[in-house]
């Protein structure tokens, strides 16, 4: 059974192309989705970047921020790391509006190595996953495809959370709520962003 899906995963993972979105829910709420929606109010709460190495029939990689860093995966190694047998954990997104892919992924393998920015902040030197796609997907003129929107902490009732005030208060600093940032569930939202697909169930 594993062996069969491996090979449907892998077989699916074809019809990927360059630059696709891949958004991973989680099984169980955890701190990201008890504050984030993903598309289908599905509880997303990371996203890769699809790159295949050595043009058409290069084998595919994910390019994603994880701790302890900006990595490459190997496709199917991400994909049976995020999903199981009966429920859908990966969604495949695809950007609808004109953008310079080999310029926005290029960019985004250039962080490959940088320290995984678990603190959520902007403009320090560390990446956090949602953050690798905002800040690095340009459109031929070089504009951001995506833009910031600001962080949210707080559940429906608009309180922040106890776990995010004392992950925040350990490390000595006030929740950045509102601070201008982004999150995998948001993105999978946006107009820009076209669902073509789940995993394990076949595209």
């Amino acid at each position: 059974m594993l062996l069969l899906s491996l090979v449907a995963m892998t077989t699916d993972a074809q019809q990927l192309l360059e630059g696709d979105l891949l958004f991973c829910c989680s099984e169980a709420p955890n701190a990201i989705t008890r504050v984030t929606s993903g598309v289908e109010a599905l509880p997303i709460d990371h996203v890769g970047i699809v790159h295949r190495i050595g043009g058409d029939d290069g084998p595919l990689f994910v390019i994603e921020a994880i701790p302890p860093m900006v990595c490459l995966t190997p496709i199917d190694t991400f994909l049976c790391r995020n999903t199981n047998a009966s429920v859908p954990q990966v969604v495949v997104g695809r950007v609808n509006v004109d953008f310079d892919v080999r310029q926005s992924v290029r960019r985004c393998l250039m962080l490959v190595g940088k320290p995984y920015d678990d603190l959520y902040l902007p403009g320090d030197s560390a990446v956090y996953c949602s953050e690798l796609v905002q800040m690095n997907y340009v459109t031929p003129a070089g504009q951001a495809v995506f833009g910031t929107i600001p962080m949210s902490f707080h559940d429906s009732t608009g309180r922040v959370l106890d776990e995010w005030v004392d992950f925040y208060s350990r490390r000595g600093m006030a929740v950045p709520e509102g601070a201008p940032g982004t999150n995998p569930g948001e993105l999978s939202r946006r107009d820009e962003v076209t669902i073509i697909g789940k995993y394990p169930r076949q595209l």
